[in-house]
């Protein structure tokens, strides 16, 4: 009997699902076999419960085969996890990108079941490892990972380590090989991706990069940004905003709260009215941008009326894809000490914004009938315009390509041509 593959589960972030890709390739060059790697998020309480829970039923669906388990929470929590009775490995988010780590779980030689080491020590961002993934369509490349910032709500830094860039040529390179193999969308993702260049020769911008990518990678049809933090964009950015329709136009905000109040005991480095002079600007640039954005409802202490200037953001800065956290703490961040907030207020103020996220999304898709859009085709009948929103399609399409057609209706929050 052949002894089975290992299987990956993934959860959280792109960044993330990018990491598991390329430990499917580690694990496969290594030998490894009848094992099962799940790969952790801890940016809420619930992301953690939720692995805990997919590892339990992971080792009841495979019972002879290995656990192991890396990722955030893995790193920030790593004896939670080793103590858990199915888990046999516990590795953290450096080892999991060292090939000698999966040539000893292969092996069996004696590995120690715990193996996390100081994030914090780590200078580089991990070697070349994969072209990128995702679909035929579209490629997402880390091009920075970990933050030197220190929200008082976040974990996350303590399972990525302070702030490192993938150096500009390594990046443009990787792209330049993702077109000649047919993608045409490629998408820059990070942890905290407008650091980008900081700690490089001469501390280049997000903004430089892009330019650069537009410029050296001139047969790459579209580029997208993911997640962003506005008070950290740079001239040059706002430049390629202006001036390069192949940079799309949709960026998702890590805006977090609507309250200068709230934003300080986040310490943010950005307030109310920042959010909104940027949003202001980038439409100018770009009528067209569409805003995505992070934000946080029942975060410690906050009121009533802090609380509703959230839900005034979502209107004063044209949001229209919204992801709402529930505010949750986690143990050792400064926000976890803070006066919190009942949990079904905390619920129903979720609710409302996501609410108030889903008026606008259908104001923006009323706006697009009758618009013609160029369309990345994601699957036969699936593609996305360049502001992202979902298209579907009555009829077969060229999967991977873009196509250029005029909006006819839209229902249950996407268009139909």
């Amino acid at each position: 009997m052949t002894t089975p593959a290992p299987k990956f589960s993934n959860h959280g972030c792109r960044l993330n699902a990018y990491e598991t890709e390329a430990m499917k390739e580690l694990a496969a060059t290594a030998g490894l076999r009848n094992a099962v790697v799940v790969n952790t998020c801890a940016v809420t309480s619930e992301a953690t419960r939720k692995a805990r829970q997919d590892i339990r039923k992971l080792a009841r669906e495979n019972p002879d085969a290995q656990i192991i388990v890396t990722g955030c929470a893995a790193q920030t929590d790593p004896d939670s996890f080793a103590a858990m009775p199915q888990v046999t490995h516990v590795i953290g988010n450096t080892e999991k990108m060292n090939p000698a780590t999966w040539a000893g779980l292969a092996g069996d030689f004696g590995t120690e079941k715990v193996q996390v080491d100081d994030i914090m020590s780590v200078t580089e961002t991990a070697g070349h490892l994969i072209d990128g993934f995702g679909t035929r369509s579209r490629a997402y490349v880390q091009v920075q990972n970990g933050c030197d910032h220190r929200c008082t709500f976040c974990i996350i830094p303590f399972g990525r380590g302070n702030s490192r860039s993938v150096p500009a040529g390594v990046v443009v390179d990787q792209i330049k090989r993702l077109v000649q193999s047919g993608y045409n969308e490629v998408v820059l993702t990070g942890v905290d991706l407008t650091s980008w260049g900081a700690d490089l020769p001469g501390a280049p911008s997000l903004g430089d990069l892009t330019l650069r990518i537009l410029k050296l990678v001139p047969d790459l049809p579209r580029l997208r940004i993911s997640s962003i933090d506005s008070i950290e964009v740079d001239d040059a950015l706002m430049q390629a905003i202006a001036t390069e329709p192949r940079l799309m136009p949709h960026l998702h905000l890590s805006l977090q709260h609507g309250d200068d109040l709230i934003l300080k005991r986040m310490k943010r480095r950005h307030l109310r009215d920042d959010a909104i002079r940027f949003a202001e600007d980038a439409r100018k640039l770009r009528p067209e941008m569409t805003f995505g954005a992070d934000i946080i409802a029942g975060f410690p202490t906050e009121t009533e009326t802090h609380f509703e200037n959230s839900l005034k953001l979502v209107n004063d800065c044209h949001l229209t894809w919204l992801h709402v956290f529930p505010y949750s703490p986690r143990p050792g961040t400064p926000a976890a000490r803070m006066p919190q907030v009942d949990g079904a207020r905390i619920k129903a103020r979720a609710a409302r914004l996501r609410a108030a996220g889903a008026r606008r999304v259908q104001t923006h898709l009323a706006a697009q009938i009758g618009q013609s859009h160029k369309i990345l085709l994601e699957n036969p009948r699936m593609g996305r315009t360049e502001q992202f929103t979902p298209v579907a399609f009555s009829t077969d399409q060229p999967e991977g390509q873009i196509v250029t057609a005029t909006i006819t209706g839209a229902h249950d929050n996407q268009l139909f041509v």
